[in-house]
């Protein structure tokens, strides 16, 4: 593969979540779970609010150990973080004291990347997200949005296998979250990994994702794994099939578990 900012990425990751149980501060919001992710693929988690979107990427990551069951990444027991596996956050995640250049080029020393080239992988990861003229401004000076791509250029400047993206567009406006949105895929495209990303918004799940998975509140079990016909192309959000899938994921969000 060939990464034109100048990082050669792996092929993607699999990750696997075998019967897990997860808790949040102490309470258990994911029981026995059990969820595949192909490598190469963007498979979009949503559901409701407090479902447990967010502990299942921690836990991905290696920053949530489970209290039961097995997180598996190629084969192996995630015990840890790795720089194989990038987090980019919806909030502000930059090191506010660091310059748009110096953030990059953390990710680029964490992997190990001789200090002689940083400067120049960074600033073609700063052209590839379209912030060319800010490789010097500090976060405070930025956009919403104009931290949203650093955040994104240092996720993968790290040439990471998966990434986890915890709703990094949820509090951009309309327009900006669609530059994103376009951003997001034409980098992947490029950079190509395996991406798990949280969504509330069930329209970007189904542009995004290859597979929507649809939690269920804290305790029930996964509600729905939807395949996307048509991801990442717009062209095709009226295609019969892309609604009737977007109708799928809105039929298990709003299913109402009997009682």
């Amino acid at each position: 593969m060939t990464a034109t900012a100048g990082t050669s990425v792996a092929a993607g990751m699999s990750l696997v979540l075998d019967d897990v149980t997860l808790s949040y501060t102490g309470k258990p919001v994911i029981r026995s779970l059990s969820l595949t992710v192909v490598p190469g693929e963007i498979l979009v988690l949503t559901g409701p609010s407090g479902c447990g979107k967010s502990t299942v990427l921690r836990a991905l990551a290696g920053l949530l150990p489970p209290d039961s069951g097995r997180v598996v990444a190629d084969g192996a027991a995630v015990e840890s973080t790795s720089r194989d596996r990038a987090v980019v956050f919806q909030d502000n995640a930059l090191l506010p004291w660091r310059t748009v250049r110096s953030n990059i080029e953390l990710a680029l020393a964490l992997r190990g990347e001789p200090r002689k080239g940083r400067r120049e992988t960074a600033d073609r990861w700063i052209a590839e997200v379209g912030l060319t003229g800010f490789g010097d401004f500090l976060p405070k000076n930025l956009s919403g949005g104009m931290r949203q791509r650093v955040q994104l250029a240092r996720g993968l400047a790290g040439a990471p296998r998966a990434v986890m993206m915890d709703e990094p567009f949820g509090a951009l406006d309309t327009q900006t979250r669609g530059v994103m949105q376009r951003l997001l895929v034409d980098t992947w495209s490029t950079h190509p990994t395996t991406v798990v990303f949280v969504t509330h918004d069930v329209d970007e799940a189904v542009l995004l994702g290859d597979r929507v998975a649809v939690l269920g509140r804290a305790g029930e079990p996964l509600r729905a794994l939807v395949d996307i016909p048509h991801p990442r192309d717009r062209d095709h959000l009226d295609h019969p099939g892309t609604r009737a899938a977007r109708a799928d994921v809105l039929g298990a969000l709003n299913h109402t578990p009997e009682t």
